[in-house]
């Protein structure tokens, strides 16, 4: 690969200016700076007046088998109503083949006129004719039929799994709500009859990444299925499209033991493309949504409940030295109060089995006590946040939450002051994969709890630096580094909020390569 010469309008980081160009050499960055001091004969030149290079954009924390899933399956986000969910749902079910299972993705309570989930009843009278699950957009509550409790073996004397539970009506019978752990039965009894997500969705899908401006990812990619309704292991299609893929995935493995977990990494590892064995992915608890996160008291508009603890902390340490023996992050879900104080004492742990603490990650780290604000920041762990939650929460966060627990959900600039280390991400599908409004996302918050937004410096190392020493990559522009960049049509910093959510990609090259977005190509979609 020739050396060539990227010159812009003006490089920068979040530390300020660079100058104006960036010189490649053999997919790595041989020095930046001025255009006119780096100019050399027989050099190639890449010219885009008119624009500001920054480091690769990154997400520390995607599903890329649930996006592709999701660009393939219907979703039930545009629906204001049952008879919404209903119409989606009939026109799905005639595009599929008798027998094939019907899976809709993003489900919204908090956004339908009923304010509610739909129960079981109400899916059979839509889909008789095969078994049908709705996984509501966080992933952690779906809503099956009957057909589809029956192949998974649910039914009035079905105990609630560990970690899980089965909403019942007054006589004990299950509505078709499941949650948490009570999905995996459901979603894996329709595993052989969903269609599969293959190399070529998730190579496509990769690319509509690349295109919003990203060069990396932290994927969390299952061992098996997944949560997603497809046929095959999501491992497996990331293997298979890793030679292809136009961006980096650091794999955090969902596995189901430490047996799992290595044979995923030993896989990865000869596996040649742009994917790495990057840690081990678990889950202490669910989401605030779906009043399933783990919190010391209960949520403010059911008192009476205080979430699932997933947690089991001999299992979680098992899991976590494995992963570290064999070079790996830990990265453990938490969203509620109760669950982050449960991992920071895992993780404390760690630490004091001499764990490096630049390998240890909470993700999400939503609602947090001041006391384990501090604790974060002197442990030294990494919270990896996603911005984006509160563009999608501010019409049910503070009903959730209450007041005095608001000002400490997504307390981002606290968690920075206090010494943290931040990574910033989106959790999708759960959320749109953009990292430009995730910046803004964290800058003004959406109009929540404004004072714990981040300055635009602060946010473009979110989404640069700081996601990519999460998943173990470099996005310095020091020479030497993976010559992995984003071109903008502005200036992020000098942008305003509003702005970055409209900001254009002009270009992303990644490992020196320029990444081509074919015209056409699909990112999202609600």
């Amino acid at each position: 690969m020739p050396p060539r010469l990227i010159v812009t309008g003006s490089v920068r980081d979040h530390t300020g200016r660079r100058g104006d160009a960036v010189l490649v050499d053999g997919g790595r960055v041989a020095a930046v700076g001025r255009s006119g001091d780096l100019r050399s004969a027989g050099v190639a030149e890449v010219h885009l007046p008119a624009t500001v290079l920054v480091p690769g954009l990154r997400d520390a924390h995607l599903h890329p088998v649930g996006l592709a899933s999701l660009l393939q399956r219907p979703s039930l986000k545009p629906a204001a109503d049952f008879a919404g969910i209903a119409d989606i749902l009939r026109d799905a079910a005639r595009s599929l083949a008798p027998g094939v299972a019907l899976t809709a993705l993003r489900l919204d309570d908090e956004s339908l006129a009923e304010g509610a989930l739909p129960d079981r009843d109400f899916i059979d009278r839509v889909v008789s004719d095969r078994p049908a699950l709705l996984i509501r957009y966080c992933g952690h509550v779906a809503v099956a039929n009957s057909a589809a409790l029956a192949l998974a073996g649910i039914d009035a004397g079905t105990a609630d799994p560990r970690g899980g539970s089965i909403d019942r009506d007054a006589s004990g019978r299950p509505t078709g709500v499941v949650r948490e752990t009570a999905v995996e039965p459901v979603a894996g009894a329709l595993r052989a009859l969903s269609p599969p997500v293959t190399a070529d969705d998730l190579i496509a899908t990769a690319t509509g990444l690349a295109s919003v401006g990203l060069t990396g990812v932290g994927a969390m990619v299952a061992a098996d299925s997944g949560q997603w309704g497809c046929d095959g292991a999501e491992l497996d299609v990331v293997l298979d499209a890793a030679s292809h893929l136009p961006i980096t995935f650091g794999v955090m493995v969902i596995a189901a033991d430490p047996t799992e977990l290595e044979v995923a990494a030993a896989r990865l590892a000869a596996t040649a493309g742009r994917v790495r064995f990057t840690g081990v992915k678990m889950f202490s608890d669910g989401s605030l949504g779906g009043h399933t996160a783990a919190m010391h008291e209960g949520f403010s508009d059911a008192p009476q409940e205080r979430g699932t603890d997933r947690l089991d902390p001999a299992w979680c340490l098992s899991m976590a030295r494995t992963s570290l023996r064999l070079g790996g992050r830990v990265a453990i879900h938490a969203i509620g109060d109760r669950a982050n104080a449960s991992v920071l004492d895992v993780m404390e742990t760690l630490l004091a089995e001499g764990a490096d603490p630049g390998l240890l990650r909470i993700e999400h780290a939503s609602v947090l006590t001041p006391g384990d604000i501090s604790r974060f920041g002197r442990l030294g762990i990494t919270a990896s946040v996603q911005p984006a939650f509160l563009a999608s929460e501010t019409g049910w966060l503070e009903k959730r939450v209450g007041p005095d627990r608001l000002r400490r959900t997504y307390p981002l600039r606290s968690l920075l002051a206090a010494g943290t280390p931040l990574a910033g991400g989106s959790d999708c599908p759960v959320e749109p994969p953009y990292p430009l409004w995730g910046m803004a996302a964290a800058r003004d918050r959406c109009g929540l709890v404004p004072d714990e937004g981040l300055t635009a410096e602060q946010a473009l190392h979110l989404f640069t630096e700081g996601a990519a020493t999460a998943i173990g990559e470099d996005a310095t522009l020091r020479p030497g580094a993976a010559a992995s960049f984003t071109i903008l049509d502005a200036d992020p910093v000098e942008a305003s909020p509003e702005e970055l959510r409209t900001m254009s990609v002009r270009q992303v090259w990644v490992e020196g390569e320029r990444v081509g977005i074919p015209e056409g190509t699909v990112v999202w979609k609600e």
